[in-house]
């Protein structure tokens, strides 16, 4: 991938990279982090940090993926019924065993192709195969594996 120019801009790169930063690994609005640069003496608007984020930040995005540790090798598949906008929909999450979460799905159907679809959408991405746990409870395991407990 070609590296990206930040010729014609008025901030330095390293200023522009942490604002991205900020915004993509804290998870903070636009105007959050505006407000963070500001107590450092910046004077830039939100809507720069926005346009800095929309040009650069899927290179960064990829590099935090790069450098975040290897998911443990212990997974579990959870499901849950939420509401969206006034309707039922199924969340199934793929989270290992530390509580991090993998992947998600959401689906109007409770609808075992599609959770099998995100465990193989999952295994290639991650590079390796974990080992699944298999809940005591009811589960949405019982509906993947056709089995009940």
């Amino acid at each position: 991938m070609d590296q990206l120019s930040y010729r014609r801009h008025r901030f330095l790169p390293p200023i522009i990279q942490h604002a991205i930063w900020l915004y993509l690994r804290f998870t903070l609005s636009y105007r959050d982090v505006e407000e963070l640069l500001a107590e450092r003496g910046l004077d830039l608007s939100y809507e720069t940090v926005r346009r800095w984020v929309l040009k650069f930040g899927p290179g960064i995005a990829r590099k935090l993926r790069r450098c975040r540790p290897r998911p443990s090798d212990r997974w579990h598949l959870d499901e849950m019924v939420v509401r969206i906008a006034g309707k039922r929909r199924y969340l199934w999450r793929a989270v290992d065993h530390e509580g991090e979460v993998l992947d998600i799905l959401v689906q109007r159907r409770r609808d075992k192709h599609a959770a099998l679809r995100l465990m193989r959408k999952l295994l290639k991405k991650q590079g390796f195969t974990p080992k699944l746990q298999r809940p005591t409870s009811w589960a949405p395991m019982d509906l993947l594996f056709g089995t009940s407990t």
